[in-house]
């Protein structure tokens, strides 16, 4: 089909120029392969397109039917790539994203209506969701995920730096005691997330080095906001970015713990599926969420944590 495409493009020109020689002019290629074009095009449809003689050509009945045709498709063509360069020097269309529920709804929707602002051309689809999309299958454009990120084919580029904290409310750490060290987590009640990379353990800096130490949640969830209500609530201790606990934090509501082992930072990732040509609409999204939220989060302000 696109042989044939190139074809029909090529007879086009030949008509429109009046002559092989000056069709291969417009089209940048040799005389000799405009020739063979028209020919390979003729033998496909099996039929004559033109008379030649060696000083002009004149169109036969089913070339000129076949012109007629072939005006309107070259038309479209034109369009179809105006259109295309357009999308790549004015952001427009149609941006698919998906995006974890937490970040989302606390951060991202909050800083989406300038986005859009500063690019009115856009029309935009968040969809949120914990669980790991496949952005070619599902049809999205970007992904955002925070962690520490698995091999893939995915493109990943980092927006920004994310911190993990372990708290409990005051309530539990009155009743249960509060522990000193990661190793007497055991001892203890666990709010886990179901989708963390590092499964039934936390993460933890002993003398400078990162150790992973098991637990036993007595609650799983495969949402970060139903496990702040649930510490909040007195249910256990869990490790939970800060841009998901900050306010609580900030309010009381919840109690930094074992402020000396801190978990090793992670990171809020941009993922797209090929850096080759990447849309005008991806790159300027990408470069907005960089520059907001920035090397130093705003959700990270007023905590001490070190």
């Amino acid at each position: 089909m696109l042989d044939n495409l190139t074809g029909l493009v090529v007879f086009a020109k030949v008509v429109e120029e009046g002559g092989f020689s000056k069709a291969a002019s417009s089209l940048g290629i040799s005389k000799s392969s405009v020739s063979k074009q028209v020919s390979a095009l003729e033998d496909h449809l099996g039929t004559r397109l033109l008379n030649r003689t060696t000083r002009r050509f004149s169109l036969t009945e089913t070339g000129t039917l076949l012109y007629e045709r072939c005006q309107r498709i070259v038309a479209e063509v034109d369009a179809a790539e105006r259109e295309a360069g357009s999308l790549q020097s004015n952001p427009s269309g149609r941006l698919r994203i998906s995006a974890g529920v937490s970040f989302g709804r606390l951060h991202l929707s909050r800083v989406l209506p300038d986005f859009l602002f500063e690019y009115p051309e856009l029309s935009m689809e968040l969809v949120l969701n914990d669980r790991r999309v496949d952005l070619v299958e599902e049809g999205y454009d970007v992904a955002l995920r925070i962690g520490r990120l698995e091999d893939s084919t995915l493109v990943a580029r980092k927006l920004c730096p994310a911190r993990q904290v372990t708290v409990a409310s005051p309530d539990y750490l009155k009743k249960r005691g509060e522990p000193k060290h990661p190793g007497e987590l055991p001892g203890h009640e666990h709010l886990a997330y179901s989708y963390l990379n590092e499964g039934l353990a936390w993460d933890f800096r002993v003398d400078g080095r990162a150790q992973q130490f098991r637990i036993a949640p007595r609650m799983i969830t495969n949402n970060g906001d139903a496990i702040l209500t649930m510490a909040e609530q007195g249910g256990g201790i869990a490790q939970i970015p800060t841009f998901i606990a900050g306010d609580s934090i900030r309010a009381g509501r919840l109690q930094p713990i074992l402020p000396d082992f801190a978990a090793s930072p992670i990171g809020v990732y941009a993922l797209y599926p090929n850096a080759r040509n990447l849309p005008l609409k991806v790159r300027v999204f990408i470069d907005f969420l960089r520059k907001r939220f920035r090397e130093n989060p705003g959700w990270d302000e007023g905590l001490e944590l070190d």
